[in-house]
């Protein structure tokens, strides 16, 4: 068939059923679970009154750095060697820092809803992702892009840090610090990989509850949003 002809499938299609963890994560954190939620069709845009609304909200019921939610996060991070007081959990770091800051529609949407439950999320935009997303002990020469001082640069995880990588290199640091800035949510991402991640002692009842009110925020950024979901536990 000439290149004319030819069927060219739209970048929508990925697999979140493809999407898995490692056992050696799980062997670390036998609790931890994630929530993989594909958004199609969004339609984002600079912070908003209606996402102002939701920091504001947020800050005022946002959970305290002790909370044993948070703690559980940087218990896993010592488990891999990672110093939480150094780079810490993303969630830890969020709910040091109010009043949130204000990034873009989407961001501000799943940081709020971040900081009230206790739990990481993050989100990837699938325009710039290559292959399948998985959560592994990297091995260290997973190339990692970054921004140094407005120059872009490589960097790399230690051996065995726990990280998110596609076929490219490494999306997320730390299993949840840092995310490369190939993948990041900008005002122009369409299609969204969100990673919502529990440990205990956050139930899952309350981790899909999160996602519940990830979709409802999104759905008011975007109307007629398409979403899969897949929740990934250990046993």
């Amino acid at each position: 068939m000439s290149s004319a002809g030819a069927c060219v499938r739209p970048k929508l299609w990925y697999v979140i059923e493809d999407i898995w963890v490692d056992p050696a994560v799980t062997a670390l954190r036998p609790d931890f679970a994630v929530l993989v939620m594909g958004v199609y069709g969004l339609r984002n845009g600079p912070t908003d009154d209606r996402s102002r609304a939701w920091l504001a909200g947020a800050a005022d019921s946002a959970v305290s750095a002790e909370d044993p939610k948070v703690e559980a996060w940087r218990e896993a991070y010592r488990a891999f060697g990672a110093k939480p007081q150094r780079t810490r959990p993303s969630v830890d770091a969020l709910v040091r820092r109010m009043p949130l800051p204000e990034i873009n529609l989407v961001v501000d949407a799943y940081n709020a809803i971040s900081v009230r439950h206790g739990l990481p999320i993050g989100g990837e935009d699938l325009a710039h992702y290559e292959g399948t997303a998985r959560l592994i002990r990297a091995t260290g020469e997973e190339p990692f892009e970054v921004v140094e001082k407005g120059e872009p640069g490589i960097d790399h995880p230690e051996i065995g840090e726990v990280v998110w990588r596609d076929d490219r290199g490494a999306t997320c640091r730390r299993w949840n610090w840092r995310q490369c800035v190939r993948t990041r949510i900008t005002e122009e991402t369409v299609d969204a990989l969100f990673l919502l991640e529990r440990l205990a002692p956050m139930s899952l009842e309350e981790l899909r509850a999160a996602g519940d009110e990830l979709v409802e925020s999104l759905k008011i950024v975007t109307p007629g949003i398409r979403v899969e979901s897949r929740l990934i536990a250990h046993g």
